[in-house]
């Protein structure tokens, strides 16, 4: 059985963001599916996924929406719009490696903003879009 496409994903986005030195200055290692108790910001989650079909009539596929959360507590939005930013550029039609999964294309769709627990945060999520064929 392969790997799921979600987590196939995931996994070689955190490690190619790890591997960069800007990510790795602005975030250390705090890229998560949830953030542990007590986790200072800033840092970044995955968020939401959404995964549908999109094979083709030889090759199995997948369509992936998915978000990446960026959360900051320095006062306005402009440093947790830079570090969005530089995921956002970063991982742009990346050429990422998954296992059991060949990445077709990997895009960059919107991003909002918003603050939350009355603007102690600040809150930026990123969405993106991604096509995969099973190997």
């Amino acid at each position: 059985m392969s790997v799921s496409p979600v987590i196939a994903l995931r996994k070689a986005i955190r490690a190619y963001l790890l591997a960069d030195a800007g990510f790795a200055a602005a975030f250390g290692q705090k890229l998560y599916d949830e953030a542990p108790h007590g986790t200072e910001p800033p840092y970044a989650l995955f968020g939401e996924a959404q995964l549908r079909d999109w094979s083709a009539d030889l090759s199995p596929g997948a369509e992936q929406l998915f978000t990446i959360g960026v959360t900051s507590t320095t006062r306005g939005l402009s440093e947790a719009l830079e570090l969005a930013q530089r995921i956002a550029d970063l991982i742009d039609e990346s050429p990422l490696n998954l296992q059991d999964h060949r990445l077709i294309d990997l895009r960059f769709l919107s991003m909002e903003t918003r603050r939350e627990q009355n603007g102690r945060f600040a809150r930026v999520n990123l969405r993106f879009r991604a096509t995969t064929e099973y190997l």
